[in-house]
C-alpha cells in the first residue's frame, strides 16, 4: 500500500527530544530505493539533492552508502527541517549537508538564493507528488531541467498510474482517499509526468517496479 504522510510527527510517534522524527516507511523502502539509485550513481562523484526529505532518514542512509557524493536534503516544513538537522547531527557524516528550505510550490524558485550548488548529479524525490498540487510536479521538472548536469538524472519514487489505470485496487482506494482529503492531491499518471518532462527537454529513461505497488521513475535529459 502506498504511503500517505504529509507532516511527520503530527500523528503517530512524537519526535525525540532532539527533534528527530521516525518514518515507518523509511524502514520498509530505503534499501530498495537505494538499489535503484546505486545502479545509476555507483562510481560517480557529485552533488545530490533530495527534495521533500521529510524526516531526513533517507538522506542519512544514502549519504552513508555513498560517501564520495555530497547529499543535500531539503524540505519546506519546519518540523521536518528540524528532524533532518537532528539526524544529521547524530550521523556526523562529512558528506551530508545541513537541510535547506525548498518549497516546490514556488514557481520562481532558484537554488542560488538558498546557497545550493548550481548543478547536481541527481535529484531525488520520495513520496511527494501524490500529496501535493500538480504545480509541484511541474516545478520539480523545471528545476531538474535547470540544475541537473548533462549526465544527471531525476529519480521520483511513489505510486503512479499507467495509461490512466491504477496498478492495483489498493492504489485506486488510496487515490480516492487522497482526493477526498484534498482535491489537489492524487496518484499521478506516468504519461502526464512524461508530458511535463518533455516540455523541459527531459525524457523517461526507466520505470522500475518497486515493492508495495510503487515505482521509481528515472528521467534524464533528452537528446538536443
Amino acid at each position: 500500500m502506498p504511503e500517505h504522510v504529509v507532516e511527520f510527527g503530527a500523528v503517530g510517534k512524537p519526535p525525540e527530544a532532539d527533534g528527530r522524527l521516525d518514518a515507518p516507511a523509511f524502514h520498509r523502502n530505503h534499501a530498495a530505493i537505494w538499489l535503484v539509485l546505486a545502479s545509476y550513481l555507483a562510481g560517480r562523484i557529485g552533488d545530490v539533492l533530495e527534495v521533500g526529505s521529510g524526516t531526513g532518514q533517507h538522506a542519512v542512509a544514502f549519504a552513508r552508502a555513498a560517501p564520495e557524493m555530497t547529499w543535500w536534503p531539503s524540505d519546506h516544513n519546519d518540523k521536518h527541517v528540524a528532524s533532518i538537522a537532528a539526524w544529521r547531527t547524530q550521523a556526523r557524516l562529512p558528506n551530508l549537508r545541513a537541510p535547506t528550505r525548498v518549497d516546490l510550490l514556488d514557481s520562481d524558485l532558484t537554488f542560488e538564493q538558498h546557497g545550493l550548488p548550481g548543478e547536481f548529479l541527481a535529484i531525488v524525490c520520495i513520496n511527494v507528488l501524490h500529496i501535493s498540487p500538480w504545480v509541484v510536479s511541474q516545478n520539480l521538472f523545471a528545476v531538474a531541467a535547470r540544475y541537473l548536469r548533462s549526465d544527471g538524472r531525476l529519480f521520483i519514487y511513489g505510486p503512479f498510474k499507467r495509461d490512466g489505470q491504477h496498478t492495483a485496487p489498493s492504489n485506486a482506494a488510496f487515490d480516492a482517499g487522497l482526493r477526498k482529503d484534498n482535491a489537489q492531491w492524487g496518484v499521478r499518471d506516468i504519461g502526464d509526468l512524461c508530458a511535463e518532462a518533455e516540455r523541459v527537454n527531459l525524457k523517461l529513461a526507466a520505470t522500475v517496479t518497486m515493492p508495495a505497488n510503487n515505482f521509481v521513475l528515472v528521467f534524464e535529459r533528452a537528446s538536443s
